[in-house]
């Protein structure tokens, strides 16, 4: 398993212009917050990237456009979601064309899928493809769990290397650690169980709140790692009105919405979502505001020194 399934790696928005077009300057200059708070890796066209709106010439000027600025820094992910086995083959090779180093892979989209069929489609795109992939387990939210049962099958595809954990039961990872060993890397990926995961195993992070807030995502994974728990839960507790910002049916908005305050972002999103507003919105401003006139004050979480 050469590929590195660890640390934090930011599932990032998509951003446009006031011309719905893709804005790849702010782009850019998130990709760049991103990478001088340390992240691992980067992840494109997941939910928060508004995956489900990409136009597939889009998906393809993202991977490219990332790889660009990461040179070579960081790992590029690009999430598969479509809703055929040969438009997953596809957007695969694409993502593999272009430059991207792995896959993140949603169950097939609309249609739900039973066990068997979902097994099916994920080993078509492994088999099609060299990259390494993570599978994203979100029952929650897309209607069908990957069971363990379902991963003894999937793992017999060698480059299916991570699961992205998002059933929301942090006891789920003590269950694949003691399944599968080190044979299935876990991923973390809903933000307000994140540390409890990362405590209990997991060995990296696929955030979303780390978009508007990149420092403070990052020095609470290598605060735990290098042992010292009590400053990340002291960061982790300041953070977590935010995080609640991601598991809401709006995160998208709320995100980005977060992004401006932080300077690395703009409120637009792609119809049919709309920005938020009345109550809604003075809710999460109210979050953002109150988040920033306590927002702590970080040590220097870069050079510490990792437990073994």
């Amino acid at each position: 398993m050469s590929f590195k399934w660890e640390g934090v790696m930011p599932a990032v928005t998509t951003k446009f212009n006031d011309k719905d077009e893709l804005d790849l300057k702010m782009f850019e200059t998130n990709i760049n917050a991103q990478l001088e708070a340390g992240v691992h890796g980067i992840v494109l066209g997941g939910t928060l990237g508004e995956a489900s709106t990409l136009l597939e010439d889009e998906k393809r000027t993202l991977t490219r456009s990332t790889i660009e600025i990461v040179k070579g820094q960081v790992p590029v992910l690009m999430n598969i979601a479509e809703q055929s086995t040969k438009g997953a083959i596809k957007a695969a090779q694409q993502a593999e064309d272009d430059g991207a180093k792995g896959l993140m892979m949603l169950p097939p989209m609309r249609y739900k899928a039973g066990d068997r069929e979902t097994i099916e489609y994920f080993k078509a795109v492994a088999n099609s493809t060299s990259l390494p992939i993570m599978i994203y387990n979100n029952p929650v939210d897309y209607k069908i769990e990957v069971t363990l049962d379902m991963f003894e099958e999937l793992l017999e595809c060698s480059n299916i290397e991570a699961v992205k954990e998002s059933t929301r039961d942090v006891s789920n990872v003590t269950r694949i650690i003691n399944r599968f060993g080190d044979r299935l890397k876990i991923m973390t990926g809903v933000d307000t169980v994140a540390l409890e995961s990362l405590l209990m195993g997991a060995d990296g992070w696929i955030a979303g709140l780390v978009c508007a807030f990149p420092a403070e995502t990052v020095a609470i994974y290598e605060l735990q790692k290098a042992g010292k728990i009590k400053e990340a839960l002291e960061i982790y507790r300041w953070f977590l009105p935010l995080l609640e910002l991601d598991i809401n049916p709006k995160l998208v908005q709320n995100i980005k919405l977060a992004e401006t305050y932080t300077g690395i972002g703009t409120e637009n999103v792609r119809a049919p979502r709309l920005p938020l507003h009345g109550r809604e919105r003075e809710h999460v401003i109210n979050v953002i505001e109150t988040a920033l006139r306590t927002r702590p004050v970080l040590s220097d979480y870069k050079n510490l020194k990792v437990l073994v």
